[in-house]
């Protein structure tokens, strides 16, 4: 029996991976020894954008692999989908990660919904992407 190329070789998934596991290791950092930030930061929730970036760009390394794929254009959209549930599902994970094992840090709803819209922006620009090279648009 033959074996068959993946449709997407591991070695494009490296970046996402080895992103997944940076996101942990900055999830992980102790609340006291995170550095201390100027009020006006704080006013401005900067840290909600840093969350959306994180995971912005952690549901684009594992997206751009599958749109760059052989995949028919349905299999395409199924795996937007759930690569975005999974950054989602990956965001709140970290907010309990950092809730139950990470001491001074605590479980925040704004945080993870920061991370959620990082994945959820991620599939929009790549579902408009397919939509214009599929001429749908």
């Amino acid at each position: 029996m033959q074996q068959r190329e993946p449709i997407i070789p591991i070695k494009q998934l490296y970046p996402g991976i080895a992103w997944f596991f940076v996101i942990l290791i900055l999830i992980s950092i102790p609340g006291y020894d995170l550095p201390k930030i100027d009020n006006w930061l704080i006013e401005i929730n900067y840290d909600k954008l840093i969350h959306t970036f994180l995971f912005a760009v952690l549901a684009y390394l594992f997206m751009r692999p599958v749109m760059r794929s052989a995949l028919a254009g349905r299999e395409k959209w199924n795996w937007l989908i759930r690569i975005t549930l999974a950054a989602i599902l990956y965001g709140i994970t970290t907010e309990y990660i950092q809730k139950f094992f990470i001491p001074g840090r605590s479980f925040n709803l704004a945080d993870w919904l920061a991370d959620a819209l990082g994945g959820v922006l991620m599939f929009a620009w790549f579902a408009l992407r397919f939509k214009k090279m599929s001429g749908k648009v």
